[in-house]
């Protein structure tokens, strides 16, 4: 059977993840982790794409997009995949597969979760107790968003930026968003639609994705509508 095709759309926020082997390791020493920001950021200059939150754990990596053409994304992480199993079989002497199949996405109603995304991303070294504050964890983009370390990777969302009107601020605006803790059901949303690739929004979000792709995403369970992004 045919693999089916991503559906992504320009504009529209995407997260993204891609997970290690059998959920083995895919970052062995610091210099794997800074050759993987070295080639995805390439890549996000060379097809077109705009990254606003990351993390990159040990076994898997979170990134937050926004696409410019339909297949930025897709060619993206191609292109970091490829490169950096290239790096690791290299430098490491080994064969085969590195990554857990293809990446997950899930399109971002950026209105209603955005930020919350943002959130889940960077708070993923403290919930798996790799660290006790998201600023403890030097391979996400916190320290970008919440305290202004430069980040040439990151370009900020516009809804990042509305937090407040200058840098200092905004940053400030930005770490009063994890005195406490993301909703569970916010956290279960977004770990539902991206773990089978699903729409995250509200009905009316669904519809204009729907309407944009031309084909419909069916819904999941009884709850707030999502949709499969196959």
């Amino acid at each position: 059977m045919p693999r089916k095709t991503r559906m992504y759309l320009p504009g529209v926020p995407v997260h993204v993840v891609q997970r290690g082997h059998n959920r083995d390791a895919c970052f062995f020493a610091e210099e794997d982790f800074r050759y993987y920001r070295q080639v995805l950021g390439e890549g996000l200059k060379r097809y077109g794409a705009e990254l606003h939150a990351y993390c990159l754990m040990t076994n898997h990596v979170h990134l937050l997009l926004t696409p410019q053409h339909t297949d930025s994304i897709s060619r993206l992480m191609q292109h970091v995949g490829r490169q950096y199993v290239q790096y690791v079989n290299r430098t490491y002497r080994r064969s085969g597969t590195l990554w857990e199949g293809r990446h997950k996405g899930s399109l971002i109603d950026a209105e209603g979760y955005l930020l919350s995304c943002y959130r889940y991303i960077e708070l993923n070294p403290v919930t798996a107790c790799m660290v006790s504050k998201p600023e403890e964890y030097p391979w996400s983009s916190f320290r970008f968003n919440a305290l202004g370390e430069p980040d040439s990777l990151i370009s900020p969302h516009s809804l990042f930026e509305a937090l407040a009107v200058n840098g200092v601020d905004r940053s400030i605006a930005y770490r009063d968003l994890f005195r406490f803790s993301l909703p569970e059901q916010a956290r279960n949303d977004i770990a539902k639609c991206l773990s089978a690739s699903q729409i995250l929004g509200s009905g009316r979000f669904r519809e204009q994705v729907e309407s944009a792709l031309g084909r419909k995403a069916g819904k999941v369970g009884k709850g707030r509508p999502v949709g499969s992004l196959g």
